[in-house]
C-alpha cells in the first residue's frame, strides 16, 4: 500500500494560565501511534525568537515528521486537530492555535527560510499562508490563526546543524497547579553525574534546581542535554515523589544561540531583533532602580543602551567592571523605545574584546619623606604636611589601575538564560550539519 510522508506543526496553544503546546505533542505521539504511523524523527520542539510581544510563555512550536499509509490520513489529521483543540485554552484572549499540515518529504529552501526568520526576527501570517498555498499545504487556525506562523516555522526548521534534545516528564492531571514534589538532592547528584553533556539543570550560584517550571502547566521537569542517551540516563537519576503520567524526547534548538543574528552597525538594531554588535563602552555603568546596570554602547553610526538586569548574576557583576572605552561584543533581545527608556539591548552574553586602561588622578608623593602631600588650592601646587616641603609646580600624578576584569566570554547565569541561549557547558560541544539522528528510546507513555 502506497505511504506518504507529512510533517504536522502546530503553536501558539498555551496561555499564562494553563496548558502546555509540548504535551499537545506527547499525546499526540501517543495516538498517532495506534495508527501505526513512522516517526521519521524525535518529535521537534523549535524555540521562536524570545522578544516578540505576542508570544506564549517559551515561544515554542511543535513538529511531528511522520511516514503513513495514505487510506488513514484524514484520521490523522481529524486526531490532530481534535486533540489541538481540546487542550488548547481557547478562552484566553492571547492563545490563537494553528496547525499545518505539510504533505511533501523534502522541506523547500523557501520554508526553511521563513523558519530562520521567525527564529531571528519578525514575520506575519500573511507570508505563510502564501508558502502554504505554493506548496500545497493545509492550515486550521483557531481564533485569529497566529500559530499557524510557528506550526510552518517548526516544520522549515529542521535541526540539520547544532540541536540538543530535552526530555520532558508530564504531571498527573490531578497535580496540575499543586507545589512539584521532585527531591532537590537527586537533581544536584544529576548534573554532576552527567556533566557537561546535560545542561541548566541547576543554578549552582544560588544553589537553585531551574529543571522544574512554576505555573500550573502538566510539565513536571525537563532535562536538557546533547543526546537521548544522556537525557535518558539522567531522568533514571532524578528521584519525584509524585507520579509521571508520560515523559518524552525532543530534539530542538535550545541552549545553540540559532536565535543571534550578527548586525555590523548600531543604527541596523531593531526592536524586538535579537543581536550580536561590537561596540566601545561610551557611559560607565550605572545601577537604576531594582539593581539593573545600565551602559551605552557606540559605534561610528550611533548609540544604543544596553541593560544587565539583576537576575542575571553574573553578567550583571561583568557589565558593572566595564568602563568608557572598552571594546565589546554584546549579545541579546532589543526592546522597543517608550517614553521612558530608549532603544535598549536586553543581555545575555558579552564578550571582552580589549579593555581601556584605567586611570586615576593622585597627589603627588612627597620627595623627601614619601607621605602624599596635600593640594595648596587651585593652581598653587602641594604642599607635604609632614616635613612641611611645598613644591608649587607639583600637579596630580597619572596611576594606572589594575582591572579587574578579563577579556572573554561572560554569559548571564543559568536561572536567568532563554531556551535558546547557549550555556557555556555547551561551548565545544556542538553538532555539525549532517549529524545523523538515530531514533531509539524516543517517548514513553501509558
Amino acid at each position: 500500500m502506497k505511504t506518504k510522508t507529512m510533517h504536522i506543526g502546530f503553536d501558539d496553544t498555551d496561555s499564562t494560565r494553563k496548558g502546555c503546546t509540548t504535551y499537545i505533542a506527547a499525546l499526540l505521539v501517543e495516538k498517532l501511534s495506534k495508527f501505526g504511523v513512522e516517526f521519521l524523527d524525535y518529535p521537534n520542539l523549535i524555540r521562536l525568537n524570545p522578544n516578540v510581544p505576542w508570544k506564549t510563555r517559551g515561544n515554542g512550536a511543535l513538529c511531528l515528521r511522520i511516514k503513513y499509509t495514505e487510506k488513514i490520513e484524514e484520521a490523522i489529521k481529524e486526531t490532530v486537530i481534535a486533540c489541538v483543540e481540546e487542550h488548547s485554552d481557547l478562552e484566553f484572549r492571547g492563545t490563537e492555535p494553528g496547525i499545518v499540515f505539510f504533505p511533501q518529504k523534502k522541506i523547500p529552501k523557501e520554508v526553511k527560510a521563513f523558519a530562520k526568520n521567525t527564529i531571528t526576527g519578525i514575520v506575519n501570517l500573511k507570508d505563510a499562508l502564501r508558502l502554504l498555498k505554493k506548496f500545497g499545504a493545509e492550515a486550521v487556525g483557531f481564533k485569529n490563526g497566529r500559530g499557524i506562523i510557528g506550526g510552518l516555522a517548526a516544520i522549515g526548521e529542521t535541526l540539520e546543524g547544532d540541536h540538543t534534545y530535552e526530555l520532558i516528564a508530564y504531571r498527573v492531571p490531578e497535580n496540575y497547579g499543586l507545589k512539584r514534589r521532585v527531591d532537590q538532592a537527586s537533581i544536584f547528584e544529576m548534573d554532576k553525574a552527567t556533566a557537561p553533556y546535560t545542561f541548566n539543570n541547576v543554578d549552582w550560584e544560588k544553589g537553585r534546581v531551574i529543571i522544574t517550571p512554576r505555573g500550573p502547566d502538566p510539565i513536571l521537569f525537563g532535562i536538557r542535554g546533547e543526546t537521548p542517551e544522556v537525557v535518558k540516563k539522567a531522568f533514571g537519576i532524578v528521584k519525584t515523589f509524585e507520579p509521571v503520567e508520560r515523559w518524552v524526547i525532543f530534539r530542538t534548538n535550545q541552549g545553540t544561540d540559532v536565535h543571534l543574528r550578527r548586525v555590523r552597525k548600531l543604527e541596523d538594531v531593531e526592536p524586538y531583533h535579537p543581536v550580536i554588535i561590537r561596540g566601545f563602552v561610551a557611559s560607565n555603568p550605572r545601577i537604576v532602580p531594582r539593581r539593573h546596570i545600565i551602559f551605552s554602547l557606540k559605534d561610528e553610526s550611533g548609540k544604543v543602551d544596553c541593560a544587565a538586569y539583576e537576575p542575571t548574576g553574573a553578567l550583571r557583576k561583568v557589565a558593572r567592571k566595564l568602563i568608557v572605552g572598552d571594546y565589546v561584543e554584546i549579545y541579546g533581545g532589543v526592546r522597543a523605545p517608550s517614553s521612558a527608556h530608549p532603544l535598549t539591548v536586553n543581555l545575555e552574553k558579552i564578550r571582552v574584546l580589549k579593555l581601556a586602561p584605567k586611570i586615576l588622578y593622585q597627589n603627588p608623593a612627597c620627595p623627601k619623606c614619601s607621605k602624599r602631600m596635600k593640594s595648596m588650592g587651585k593652581d598653587k601646587g602641594f604642599r607635604c604636611e609632614k616635613c612641611g616641603f611645598k613644591d608649587p609646580n607639583a600637579t596630580k600624578v597619572e596611576v594606572r589601575v589594575k582591572r579587574n576584569l578579563k577579556r572573554g566570554l561572560y554569559v548571564t547565569s543559568p536561572r536567568s538564560q532563554r531556551h535558546l541561549t547557549k550555556p557555556l557547558r555547551r561551548y565545544g560541544l556542538e553538532k555539525r550539519r549532517g549529524t545523523a539522528v538515530k531514533l531509539a528510546d524516543k517517548w514513553h507513555f501509558p
